[in-house]
């Protein structure tokens, strides 16, 4: 088991081509250990074995007969359970959608299935991607594994855990006000908010209609940029899809970062609010080690973190009040008491403020890619502070707000979470990296540059 548990992806992928392992060993040894570790951390909802070794025996049968679908081909995955899986129920983690099951595919599915690979199950999520962590939920919160009873982040608080506690090496999870990002920052992973458009939301359930995006994650870059060439691609049965060209996401991964500008959003986390003393420390030193690179890295100024934040928060509640607000009226009861409460918020919110917001999202979206026109990239925070104990319910509260995730859901460019060292407690630190609109390219050949210097995608938590 124990060597299959941090396997990654195109390692994992590269093995079964060349036949030195079976897509049936990887599954059955990732299964063996979900069942060992989910009563500690909860990061699955639903496993399908039976189903999961199948897929893996036609893989292996595939690879036999000289047929192969590419780098996730005979390699298992798992879902954030607000995604559709055909015959599988998609619960939101809530009872109001207990008996859900789908009856299609969502269209990532559908690539992932293409692409061979094999399904393990559906990951815990916050209620409806926004309510939590709640204990007066069917099922518990997620767990995060560095620490033992910390916060994972959310709302992909599932797949967040699941790749940190080496149950699974693909999962993918949504990103509406930072929900990729942000169990990458926790869990010491690496989680990607593409571009707006740039990945299909058809068969995923809706937050936020204008600002939601689907994501890989994963435990390395590399592993990360081949997910999302999986995933990427125009899907006409979703309005927001963009209609371009896919490129090879892994393709400047080896070609470093000299002579590329490097924009420092500085005031992000130290002077519109004010991160965690490490956390500041692990942002400002790798931003040196990019400078020691050979990239030319220099402060630039956005519009201030609040004035994201507030656009975004508008935009979520009224839209997400407006999907939910039936069975606001008939099951209340049904809800969780935080993501009810965060739901009915939305009911406050008039038709005057979300136009206000919208507009404000058109300034600021110009304002940022205009700032951008100087630059390759961005490097900024994701989240202000490391993890928190899952049961301090004031400190997880605390967290949500203390981010710099939101700005770029607010401008739909790509953003990248991933790790930035460790406390002295031994907990996860993070960075964010930001790139132009469907760049995402550039946003990973800048991130392994800064993963091969430092290796902190290799550590893993201790005592599993």
């Amino acid at each position: 088991m124990s060597e299959f548990a941090y396997m990654g992806l195109v390692e994992a992928g590269e093995r079964i081509r060349a036949r030195r392992i079976s897509s049936v060993e990887l599954t059955s040894a990732l299964l063996a250990r979900i069942e060992s570790l989910q009563p500690r951390f909860h990061a699955f909802i639903k496993v399908v074995p039976d189903e999961a070794l199948a897929s893996a025996r036609k893989a292996d049968a595939e690879i036999a007969r000289g047929i192969w679908k590419g780098p996730l081909h005979g390699v298992p995955y798992a879902l954030k359970d607000i995604i559709d899986f055909a015959g599988v129920p998609t619960t939101c983690h809530s009872k109001i959608l207990t008996d859900n099951i789908a009856t299609a595919h969502a269209g990532v599915t559908e690539r992932l299935e293409a692409a061979g690979g094999v399904f393990l199950g559906k990951l815990a999520t916050h209620e409806f991607a926004i309510g939590g962590p709640s204990f007066d939920l069917p099922w518990p919160p997620a767990v995060n594994p560095w620490g033992g009873a910390h916060f994972p982040g959310g709302s992909s608080s599932g797949s967040g855990v699941a790749l940190a506690a080496g149950l699974v090496p693909a999962a993918l999870g949504t990103d509406t006000g930072g929900s990729v990002r942000n169990p990458a920052s926790m869990c010491a992973i690496v989680g990607m908010k593409p571009t707006y458009g740039l990945v299909s939301r058809r068969g995923v359930f809706p937050l936020s209609y204008s600002l939601d995006h689907v994501g890989p994650m994963t435990r390395t870059v590399r592993d990360n940029a081949a997910l999302l060439k999986i995933l990427a691609g125009y899907d006409p049965l979703d309005p927001g899809s963009a209609d371009i060209a896919v490129p090879d996401y892994s393709s400047g991964l080896g070609r470093g970062v000299a002579g590329l500008r490097v924009g420092l959003v500085r005031h992000f986390y130290d002077k519109d609010d004010r991160a965690h003393p490490e956390q500041i420390a692990a942002i400002d030193a790798a931003a040196d080690i990019l400078k020691r690179l050979g990239a030319d890295v220099r402060e630039i100024s956005l519009a201030p973190a609040q004035d994201y934040a507030t656009c975004c928060r508008i935009i979520i509640r009224a839209e997400a009040y407006a999907i939910h607000r039936k069975w606001l009226r008939e099951r209340p009861e049904d809800y969780g008491d935080i993501c009810r409460s965060r739901m009915l918020d939305g009911a406050t919110v008039s038709a005057a403020d979300y136009i206000d917001a919208l507009r404000l999202r058109a300034r600021l979206t110009a304002s940022t890619l205009a700032a951008f026109e100087t630059i390759d990239v961005a490097l900024t925070s994701s989240s202000l502070d490391p993890p928190c104990r899952l049961d301090d319910v004031e400190a997880v509260q605390r967290a949500y707000p203390r981010q710099s995730r939101q700005p770029f859901n607010v401008t739909g460019q790509p953003a990248l979470a991933m790790p930035a060292g460790f406390t002295k407690d031994g907990l996860p630190l993070s960075l964010q990296i930001v790139g132009k609109p469907f760049d995402e390219a550039m946003v990973y050949r800048v991130a392994a540059a800064y993963e091969q210097a430092t290796g902190w995608t290799s550590r893993r938590p201790p005592g599993i």
